[in-house]
């Protein structure tokens, strides 16, 4: 699992683009750009303002809003700097206002004495709170990466496993060829986002859509296909094993038993799929896909299968089939 330090410097330098955009800026305490923030929330300090400490989660970003300007200048209007100066005493990693607005002068000369960074951003104190809590859970997710091709066929995310040279990647082309899109070949970034969503992506952004083909040599999918073949990261709701066929193991030939791999404690379910010449693994995994969809929506093929054959023998007509009218007497 990795593990990420996140400063007050990488939330200001993230590119963030449509409704993750947070349009931060620095007006003060530039020298506590390096402070780290450790906690995957905010705080709304209206209590602290006003000298009440106890419970103050000062590990947190603080967030001010209109109502809590209001009574900052109301302090600085009155000279009351006490609390203030006690709030700047907590190892604080940044300060964050909203609606564009700007502190009065005290609380700026407090936070330069105290290394304490100030950002400003235009979006209304709701709106950001979302995107910062959105943004936090993304950077703090618990992560990992995997050895496997990541792909999206029929809008489910399906990550292909297995050893090398099984044909991970010739299959993940096949796919490609046939209309589904790439997401990561090769080294797979799999992050869990609120505790039950498996995200995957590619570990690096600038060779996550390339791919080694075996005789071939390095392909790129965004060039070849265009880049409605790609995407850069998709829930992964279903993961394929891949494996030499063994003529001594048993393979499931029903499916009634739920087979699950276990990333980052989710339980994602996942299939086994032996390999051989003959077998058109694209066309299985297209199959797999959809009947996920199905079980998604209610229906299981399975289960469906299995409750029909037990109706048909309680009926009798299973022993019509299979004995004759001499086998009665």
């Amino acid at each position: 699992m990795v593990e990420k330090k996140f400063t007050v410097l990488d939330l200001l330098s993230m590119e963030l683009h449509g409704h993750d955009e947070i349009a931060l800026r620095c007006i003060a305490g530039r020298s506590g750009l390096t402070r780290a923030i450790t906690i995957p929330d905010i705080n709304r300090p209206g209590l602290a303002l006003s000298g009440f400490f106890d419970s103050f989660a000062y590990q947190r970003v603080q967030l001010f809003g209109r109502g809590e300007v209001a009574y900052l200048n109301k302090l600085a209007g009155e000279n009351d700097l006490e609390s203030l100066q006690t709030f700047f005493s907590f190892q604080i990693p940044c300060c964050i206002f909203t609606h564009d607005l700007i502190p009065p002068q005290p609380f700026l000369k407090l936070a330069e004495e105290s290394n304490c960074c100030i950002l400003v951003s235009s979006l209304e104190s709701t709106e950001l709170s979302n995107r910062l809590i959105r943004l936090f859970t993304n950077v703090f997710a618990p992560r990992k990466t995997m050895h496997g091709v990541l792909v999206e066929v029929f809008g489910e995310g399906i990550l292909l496993c297995g050893h090398s040279g099984v044909g991970k990647s010739e299959t993940a082309l096949d796919l490609v060829e046939r209309g589904h899109r790439l997401v990561a070949d090769d080294i797979v970034e799999i992050r869990c986002v609120n505790g039950n969503t498996i995200l995957g992506t590619g570990a690096n952004s600038l060779i996550s859509h390339h791919m080694e083909i075996r005789g071939l040599g390095i392909i790129n999918v965004s060039q070849l296909y265009g880049v409605g073949a790609i995407r850069e990261q998709k829930e992964i709701q279903l993961v394929v094993e891949l494996e030499e066929w063994n003529s001594e193991k048993v393979y499931d030939r029903i499916g009634t038993g739920q087979r699950t791999m276990d990333l980052l404690g989710v339980k994602v379910p996942s299939i086994e799929i032996p390999v051989k010449p003959g077998r058109n693994l694209p066309i299985i995994i297209e199959a797999a896909a959809m009947n996920e969809r199905l079980k998604k929506m209610g229906y299981n093929s399975a289960r469906d299968f299995n409750q029909n054959v037990l109706k048909w023998i309680e009926t009798g007509e299973a022993q019509a089939a299979y004995y004759g009218q001499d086998d009665k007497y």
